[in-house]
């Protein structure tokens, strides 16, 4: 063999070397980091209350075959009934929290003589623009520890859903997020969203974020993001942004800036080692950095010290 054709084979040989690398990394951060990948889509989860009410009237309870485009929220106060969501019924009572999501198909019905008394809210809840429920299907219910809480903090949901101001509407999805949690918690759905993350498109976001995280030192391009989904650059970007709500270069920035703001806090390295770390030659790294965060490195790391 001359020697170009041993260059090509030695090239030929480290090319697929670094294609096993790259397979093997992916398959350790599927194994170990997909479940960080729920810290990190909650960064970017948007909550919004639609309406909020305490209702005991018959008939507006009663519905057949329904699929909203929104999340209803209820706590059952007293009153008897059953709701069926996707052909499974149940027989929610006084003191159960549940939350029916949109897209399901939900009939709900209660008995003239002893209707439900319950709390509502509708809402909507995205990570991204992806629903958070969106892979759900079924009914979230528990039986709540504390009903006067509950109703405390439903209580003051429907009197904040009246006022439009800033600080209203803060509060207003505080409380949704805390009837959420309750829920969920309760309910033994606390590891919802780590479910929810090994499936599907999340499970495949689980492989490019992690990877992020483990060459945040090195250069990155799209193209090599998008090829370890097997997409290409012009659908990952769409792709990734409807997830993570900004694009993906956008957001191995934003990793390397957060990374750098960690050690200038944490650590005595140099401000030259730090931007080593995360990838960038020092005055771009500065200037990069002082954009982000309005702040020079050296003046971020005094005043956080």
């Amino acid at each position: 063999m001359n020697a170009s054709g041993m260059m090509n084979g030695k090239l030929k040989n480290e090319k697929m070397e670094n294609e096993k690398m790259k397979d093997r990394t992916i398959d350790r951060i599927n194994g170990t980091q997909t479940g960080n990948l729920t810290g990190r889509l909650l960064q970017n989860l948007t909550v919004r209350v639609s309406h909020a009410q305490l209702s005991s009237k018959y008939p507006g309870w009663d519905r057949s075959n329904e699929t909203p485009s929104f999340n209803r929220l209820y706590f059952i106060d007293s009153g008897e009934g059953k709701v069926i969501i996707n052909g499974e019924t149940h027989y929610p009572h006084a003191g159960h929290l549940m939350i029916m999501p949109a897209g399901t198909t939900q009939t709900s019905v209660t008995y003239p003589q002893n209707p439900y008394v319950r709390y509502y809210c509708h809402f909507d809840a995205q990570i991204g623009e992806w629903p958070l429920f969106h892979n759900a299907g079924k009914l979230y219910i528990c039986e709540v520890a504390d009903p006067d809480a509950v109703r405390a903090i439903f209580n003051e949901l429907i009197d904040l859903f009246q006022d439009d101001s800033f600080l209203s509407t803060l509060r207003r999805q505080a409380s949704l997020l805390q009837l959420l949690a309750i829920c969920l918690e309760g309910g033994g759905y606390a590891n919802f969203l780590d479910d929810v993350a090994h499936t599907g498109d999340h499970g495949k976001l689980a492989s490019v974020l992690g990877y992020i995280e483990e060459h945040l030192p090195e250069p990155m391009e799209v193209e090599e993001l998008a090829g370890l989904v097997h997409l290409h650059p012009n659908y990952f970007i769409p792709y990734f942004k409807k997830f993570m709500g900004m694009p993906p270069m956008h957001y191995v920035q934003y990793k390397r800036m957060e990374q750098a703001k960690r050690q200038l806090s944490g650590t005595k390295f140099s401000i030259g080692d730090i931007a080593e770390q995360v990838g960038m030659d020092l005055a771009h790294f500065s200037k990069v950095f002082k954009k982000t965060t309005g702040v020079s490195p050296s003046a971020y790391r005094s005043s956080t010290r």
